[in-house]
């Protein structure tokens, strides 16, 4: 799905008097709910630096930038805007969706054994993975491993990375991929 089509299915689910599950769960319709608030505020506020910009303009040949991701996941609210952004930046991105529980690839990208969002896969349009990031910025990922590892309650890791995406004001996000992509110019 494009852009357009992911934020169409969101909407829908938040305005559905039944949602599908997971979204019927209250928690999760909640956090779907805070997430597409949280997605307009990044693609108005466009975050993307003079930098990312640059790397992202510099690419020549064809690339298909696919992420997988699902509405309720908080890091997707953060990090999918700001990818979207730097695609519309150069003619020679696409820019695909797909959602995780519905037929995706995120098998092939697996973190840890788990099946962790968003995740963005670089190809050629050879369909060769160029190479493949997420699910989230270094510095995020180290937070969250040493909330988990000292057993932190979902709230406290929720606020804590919440607290990490406001103060980073996508700065991890755009410099990890643009690093990436330099190495493909």
């Amino acid at each position: 799905m494009n852009w357009q089509e992911y934020l169409d299915y969101t909407r829908n689910i938040l305005r559905s008097s039944a949602p599908p599950a997971p979204y019927d769960n209250p928690d999760y319709y909640h956090y779907t709910k805070m997430n597409d608030a949280r997605m307009k505020r990044w693609v108005k506020g466009n975050p993307v630096t003079g930098y990312t910009k640059a790397i992202v303009e510099s690419i020549q040949a064809p690339q298909q930038w696919i992420v997988i991701t699902e509405p309720w996941c908080g890091d997707a609210a953060h990090i999918v805007p700001v990818i979207y952004l730097m695609s519309i930046l150069n003619s020679k991105i696409t820019f695909e969706l797909q959602l995780r529980d519905s037929n995706s690839e995120i098998e092939k990208y697996l973190t840890h054994n788990t099946r962790s969002i968003p995740m963005l896969v670089v190809r050629n349009m050879q369909g060769k993975d160029l190479f493949h990031w997420g699910p989230r910025p270094v510095g995020g990922q180290q937070l969250y491993l040493s909330l988990k590892e000292r057993n932190a309650g979902f709230e406290e890791v929720k606020t804590a990375i919440q607290h990490y995406y406001n103060a980073d004001k996508s700065l991890s996000t755009q410099n990890e991929i643009a690093a990436l992509l330099k190495q493909h110019l």
